[in-house]
């Protein structure tokens, strides 16, 4: 069977868990991006922290690893269209979970216009009603590239509401071709 996975948690939990101005600013962000539970949340601000914390370190000089890091960070973070390739250590350290959020697949699939609510947006690609390149994705918080970008689109062809697009056109060619049975029993 082998050595089990060493799960660990994604996110660190605020150090002022009751601030109520923190809590209310987290609350507001999750209604704007659809987000389901502060998990979610945290999980960026997490992410956001230990980019701040690498950056710091190499702005102070103490990495060895110097202008070769610095080109990664900002190339990986320029691929998913969060800064620019121009951008500067000093940019990463302004940067706030806002530019995290917007590169998630529900926000996008809502700014394209895909879903009428960002709460539908989640529930589309739950349900596997979007795509990226033609391959399903059912991950709410996949950060999109922008060369994905273009490509993200409905997996089988529904309208708005969720039902088949094309159950109606199905449905008249069953009836034409029931019809055809008929006249042709009707001319035997």
């Amino acid at each position: 069977m082998g050595a089990p996975k060493r799960n660990r948690k994604k996110y660190d939990k605020p150090k002022d868990m009751w601030n109520l101005a923190r809590i209310s600013a987290d609350n507001a962000l999750l209604e704007e991006y659809g987000l389901k539970n502060m998990r979610e949340l945290w999980k960026v601000q997490t992410e956001l922290s230990t980019l701040r914390r690498n950056v710091r370190s190499l702005l102070s000089g103490t990495s060895m690893q110097g202008t070769a890091v610095q080109e990664r960070m900002v190339g990986r973070l320029a691929r998913y269209g969060i800064t620019s390739n121009q951008s500067t250590l000093d940019n990463l350290l302004d940067l706030n979970e806002n530019a995290f959020l917007s590169r998630r697949l529900q926000s996008l699939v809502f700014k394209k216009g895909l879903a009428k609510t960002i709460k539908q947006s989640r529930q589309l690609i739950v349900h596997g009603y979007i795509s990226i390149n033609g391959k399903r994705v059912n991950k709410p918080g996949y950060r999109v590239s922008v060369g994905e970008e273009p490509h993200i689109g409905y997996y089988k062809r529904i309208d708005l509401d969720g039902v088949k697009a094309n159950a109606d056109e199905k449905a008249s060619e069953s009836r034409e071709e029931a019809a055809a049975k008929v006249a042709e029993v009707k001319a035997e």
